[in-house]
C-alpha cells in the first residue's frame, strides 16, 4: 500500500489533472473563441458584421447604415468555410485538442494509480505523469498559438462574415476580441504546470530520503560504528 503522503499528492495531482480534462472539453464545446467587428462597403452604405464563433459553429449580425440590424444568423464554421487553408488550419486545431484531452485523461489515469498503489519503477509511476502533463501542456499552446493564426492570418473572420453578407462588398478592416473559451486554454496550462510541480516535490522528496538511506558508513556517527 502507497503511503498517506504519497496518497495525498497524487490525490492533489489527480484533481488537477481532473480539472484539465473539463477544462479542454469546456474549450471544446463553447463558442466563445472570438468576438470580430468586419466593416465592408458597398454601394451607398456601410456594413459591419460582427461575429462570435468557436471552432465548431458561432452566430453573426449585420449593421447597415445608421442602425439598421439584420436579424442573426447562426452558421457552422466547417460549412461557411471557402478556404482550404482556413478550413485545414481550424481542423488542425480541433485534432491538437482532442489529444490534449487523450493526453490529460491518461495523466489522470496515472496519477489515480500511483494513489491507489506503488508503480515506482516503471512508466506509470511519475515518469508517466511528467510525460502526458508536459504533452497535454505543449498541445494546449500549440492550439493557443494555431487559433489566431488563422484568425488574423488567414482573415477567418472576414471570410465568415463575407458568408454572412448576401451582397458583394469590399473590406474595409475588422476589429477581434479573443473570448473566455480561448483565454481559459491559460488555465488548463497552469492545471498541468501545477501537476508538474506536485509530483516533483514528491519525487524530489522520495529521491533525498533514499539518499539519506544509501550515505556512506563514514558519514554515519562514530558511537555506532563499530571496532
Amino acid at each position: 500500500m502507497p503511503s498517506r503522503r504519497k496518497t495525498s499528492m497524487f490525490a492533489s495531482a489527480f484533481c488537477t489533472c481532473v480539472s484539465s480534462f473539463v477544462v479542454i472539453c469546456v474549450v471544446l464545446a463553447t463558442p466563445q473563441w472570438v468576438s470580430s467587428d468586419v466593416r465592408f462597403s458597398r454601394t451607398n452604405s456601410t456594413v459591419t458584421v460582427s461575429l462570435t464563433y468557436g471552432l465548431f459553429s458561432g452566430t453573426c449580425e449585420q449593421f447597415v447604415d445608421a442602425g439598421l440590424l439584420v436579424s442573426e444568423k447562426t452558421f457552422q464554421v466547417a460549412d461557411a468555410l471557402s478556404s482550404a487553408r482556413s478550413r485545414s488550419l481550424n481542423v488542425a486545431i480541433i485534432v491538437v485538442l482532442v489529444l490534449a484531452l487523450l493526453s490529460s485523461l491518461l495523466s489522470s489515469g496515472f496519477t489515480c494509480t500511483n494513489a491507489v498503489s506503488n508503480p515506482y519503477q516503471t512508466f506509470l509511476g511519475p515518469v508517466g505523469v511528467y510525460t502526458w502533463n508536459s504533452v497535454c501542456g505543449v498541445l494546449t499552446l500549440i492550439a493557443m498559438i494555431l487559433f489566431p493564426v488563422n484568425v488574423q492570418g488567414n482573415s477567418l473572420s472576414q471570410e465568415l462574415a463575407q458568408g454572412c453578407s448576401t451582397s458583394p462588398q469590399t473590406h474595409l478592416g475588422s476589429k477581434h476580441n479573443y473570448g473566455y473559451s480561448y483565454w481559459i486554454m491559460l488555465l488548463i496550462l497552469f492545471l498541468n504546470i501545477a501537476s508538474l510541480v506536485i509530483i516533483y516535490f514528491y519525487d524530489h522528496a522520495r529521491y533525498s530520503k533514499k539518499k539519506e538511506q544509501e550515505r556512506p558508513i563514514e558519514n554515519a556517527p562514530k558511537d555506532v560504528i563499530l571496532f
